[in-house]
């Protein structure tokens, strides 16, 4: 692997996603390799998010969003539901003097409905306690999914409809966007994911329509800053064409 330092100077600075998403997979997968149960995965995870973050916040990102939870983890075995619930609570409680020491504020999408009294208690004091930060916004998706997101929304819109407040025939692109659970942030321009897999895995659906995508072998435990700025290297060398052709995007033309 590249140094570091040769990885960070190769960055074009003006040219930062503005919006990154990562799906934090191979946290299992790890621990199993290793011989330990998943839970011991999970736990290391920790230190990648932290690593991750100060990377991110190092070099202005605006916004991080990290899938640490789905709507269809609740359905993994009942002692590592369990133990999430108890790290996330654990490192929630840490890491909050660290956040408002590096200005960061914390955000949540994701089904709140579901998280255990004691979680969403930790989890809403740590959502005050940043609230008034200004750097890096660092989005934690928990307990969510995309399609439970554009559920809820249609749900949300039609009831709207329902009481005068929307006109149908005015609904487009934008009215679902506002409906979102995303709707404050950007779209994420790069999309990360860790540990070999290629899928999207019901992940920001909507918001990811036109995003970057990379994928790398590394597990989540081992994924640290200089994996980060692989990550970035590669988006600066893409042409984002946003359905144009190539030609349209170097003359800045909207039409062939």
């Amino acid at each position: 692997m590249v140094k570091k330092e040769d990885l960070l100077s190769t960055i074009d600075k003006e040219y930062l996603p503005s919006h990154i998403a990562i799906i934090m997979d191979g946290n299992g997968r790890w621990a199993e390799e290793k011989g330990q149960e998943r839970l011991y995965g999970h736990f290391h995870g920790v230190e990648s998010v932290r690593n991750i973050v100060e990377g991110a916040a190092e070099l202005g990102i605006g916004y991080l969003t990290l899938y640490a939870f789905s709507t269809e983890n609740w359905d993994r075995p009942r002692q590592e539901v369990d133990g999430l619930m108890g790290l996330l609570v654990d490192t929630i409680r840490k890491e909050v003097p660290i956040l408002n020491k590096n200005n960061i504020r914390l955000h949540v999408i994701g089904d709140m409905n579901m998280l255990p009294a004691f979680a969403l208690e930790e989890l809403q004091e740590a959502l005050h306690l940043t609230e008034g930060n200004t750097g890096l916004n660092l989005i934690m998706a928990l307990s969510y999914s995309s399609r439970w997101e554009l559920v809820n929304a249609v749900k949300n819109i039609g009831l709207d409809v329902k009481a005068g407040l929307i006109d149908p025939d005015q609904i487009n692109a934008d009215t679902l966007q506002q409906y979102l659970s995303t709707s404050k942030f950007p779209d994420p321009e790069l999309m990360i994911r860790t540990s070999g897999e290629y899928r999207i895995s019901n992940f920001l659906l909507y918001q990811l329509a036109y995003a970057e995508l990379y994928f790398t072998n590394t597990r989540w435990p081992d994924f640290r800053k200089e994996n980060l700025y692989e990550a970035i290297v590669d988006f600066q060398k893409r042409e984002r064409r946003f359905g144009k052709t190539g030609h349209q995007i170097q003359e800045g033309t909207d039409v062939a």
